[in-house]
């Protein structure tokens, strides 16, 4: 039997509605950990039903560092007015302003890369890599490798978040999106430094 502390403590952490986190705790039965896990992967299933709805509202966030010689401004689109005004969603902006202040990637998602930028990189790892003398099949795999590596770490959706090392920031958005029950989406961002 889950006891309602149990179900608070979750609460707590995850901000989950009181139904949602009893469900998870009995299917977990009464592993915190676990627990989160579920409700991660279930946040995930939301994210995909909604990805697919207009996005007609949002909010522009903002961070300047405390030394003044670093600025961003970050565009994150939802689907109503309502969430656009939750202090939530708002302080997410401003999270993710942060972090791109902090880690300064240079895209906001993979897909927005060049196919000429992603060409000549795979190129540059081959050359190292040809120094390895591995085979063909190997050195294919390395390659891989080392391209989505290098591409994880300059596209913002990619990156692990600044403020907790468990989640990505696409992990982050996705758990936002489950909580607020909208379609979220960082549009763009545009980063200042001195």
């Amino acid at each position: 039997m889950i006891s309602a502390q149990e179900v608070k403590k979750l609460r707590d952490r995850t901000g989950a509605s009181m139904a949602e986190c009893k469900k998870s705790l009995e299917e977990s039965s009464g592993d915190m950990e676990k627990a989160i896990k579920i409700m991660q992967k279930c946040g995930s299933k939301i994210a995909d039903k909604k990805c697919g709805r207009e996005m007609a509202e949002g909010y522009i966030g903002s961070y300047i560092h405390s030394n003044g010689k670093v600025g961003v401004l970050v565009e994150v689109s939802c689907e109503t007015d309502f969430v656009a005004k939750n202090k939530e969603f708002q302080e997410l902006t401003h999270d993710l302003a942060m972090h791109i202040a902090a880690l300064n990637p240079e895209y906001v998602n993979c897909d927005e890369i060049d196919s000429e930028i992603i060409k000549n990189k795979k190129t540059e790892f081959a050359e190292e890599v040809k120094k390895e003398n591995k085979p063909p099949e190997i050195m294919e795999k390395i390659i891989e490798g080392k391209v989505k590596k290098h591409f994880d770490e300059i596209c913002l959706m990619s990156q692990i978040f600044v403020k907790n090392s468990e989640i990505t920031i696409e992990g982050l958005v996705t758990e936002k999106i489950a909580k607020l029950g909208e379609n979220i989406k960082v549009k763009r961002f545009v980063r200042f430094e001195i």
